[in-house]
């Protein structure tokens, strides 16, 4: 599982921001602070002291800590987004490696941004009404692997009977599964981790007549 989704690690945090991009560098001492403290750390307050400016300047872009989190988390649906987009984008990759690397991507994110990831599903943010632009995005991530699967129907290596939406659905559920065990430290072994990602892609292949008919 050596191909990674492109530039899916968040960016560190910089004191130097310029006018007009202080969201982003909050955004980033925010995904960076979690990463080290936890989510608990978090505060509008502290954050304004890393990225080095005033408590108030916060407020003009979160309107309060639960605005943040919603932010920090639709952020990580967007670079996943972002990595899958890049994939799909590129005319040279077959389709099954394609899957490959968003499914590989997709678990190393997780694990790689662990606390970020818990964050991204926590029930708050699912249930609550004031975060539709956050789940949005959340979805609108969810839909390139669906966008992944329609690709291999349309090019007739995928049964017509086959559905793309149930078919997305099952493997991000196990992608999520994975990601969850593996960053609570259940799966601790990257190799064993490895193996059961490629042993779920085999059964997909399963479903999927590699050579177009």
């Amino acid at each position: 599982m050596d191909k990674l989704i492109p530039n899916i690690t968040p960016a560190k945090p910089t004191p130097n921001y310029h006018h007009g991009n202080l969201r982003e560098a909050l955004l980033a001492a925010s995904v960076d602070l979690i990463g080290q403290q936890g989510i608990q750390a978090l505060s509008l307050r502290k954050l304004a002291q890393l990225v080095g400016v005033s408590h108030t300047s916060c407020y003009h872009h979160f309107k309060d800590k639960d605005a943040l989190l919603a932010a920090v988390a639709e952020q990580g649906f967007g670079q996943i987004s972002k990595g899958l987009r890049q994939i799909m984008d590129n005319a040279d990759t077959q389709l099954m490696d394609k899957l490959k690397q968003a499914v590989s991507g997709y678990v190393s994110f997780a694990t790689q941004n662990p606390t970020q990831y818990e964050l991204m599903f926590g029930r708050d943010l699912w249930q609550g009404e004031n975060h539709s632009q956050f789940q949005r995005v959340a979805k609108d991530s969810f839909r390139q692997y669906v966008y992944l699967f329609e690709q291999f129907q349309q090019e007739g290596i995928l049964a017509a009977s086959e559905n793309p939406l149930r078919l997305a659905q099952l493997m991000w559920s196990t992608l999520h599964g994975l990601a969850k065990l593996a960053s609570d430290g259940i799966f601790a072994k990257q190799g064993d981790l490895d193996d059961i990602i490629e042993y779920a892609l085999k059964r997909v292949e399963g479903l999927i007549n590699i050579s177009p008919t």
